[in-house]
């Protein structure tokens, strides 16, 4: 099986400039948990519900002024629409993130793979990784 078979197609970009309120009303608007982040027609990060939780309200910033670029992460990892679903989600769970941006060859974006995706749309094969890559954020519950 595929990325391309999994993720979910049509992805909106925000620049780095967004407020994270305007952020986070298209992400609840939208039902999803994170927005590529796009300059000068590059990918440049992404933004997660976690990362304004964690690295922007939870130390005080204001949600209204703090822009997109100050708590995103960066450092991209994506994988390819035509590789195979195994090797993202090994990738996935080596480096323990929840969303994936998917490249074209052509180094365009045209998706994203996240978590969820997986939950509902990966082989059965895949389902212990996946399962270890959910159960990340529920043992750190656990131990809290």
């Amino acid at each position: 099986m595929l990325v391309r078979e999994v993720m979910t197609p049509q992805v909106e970009w925000i620049t780095p400039d967004v407020s994270l309120v305007d952020a986070a009303s298209k992400m609840r608007d939208r039902g999803i948990g994170c927005l590529p982040v796009g300059e000068n027609d590059r990918l440049i990060g992404m933004l997660t519900d976690r990362d304004i939780c964690c690295r922007a309200v939870a130390d005080g910033a204001d949600p209204k002024t703090t822009k997109a670029r100050d708590v995103m992460t960066k450092g991209i990892t994506w994988c390819f629409d035509d590789e195979d679903i195994s090797d993202a989600v090994h990738r996935m769970e080596e480096k323990q993130i929840h969303h994936f941006p998917v490249l074209s060859r052509q180094k365009r974006m045209i998706g994203v793979l996240s978590l969820s995706d997986l939950a509902l749309k990966c082989p059965p094969d895949l389902f212990p990784e996946v399962s270890r890559l959910a159960g990340r954020d529920a043992s750190r519950q656990v131990a809290h």
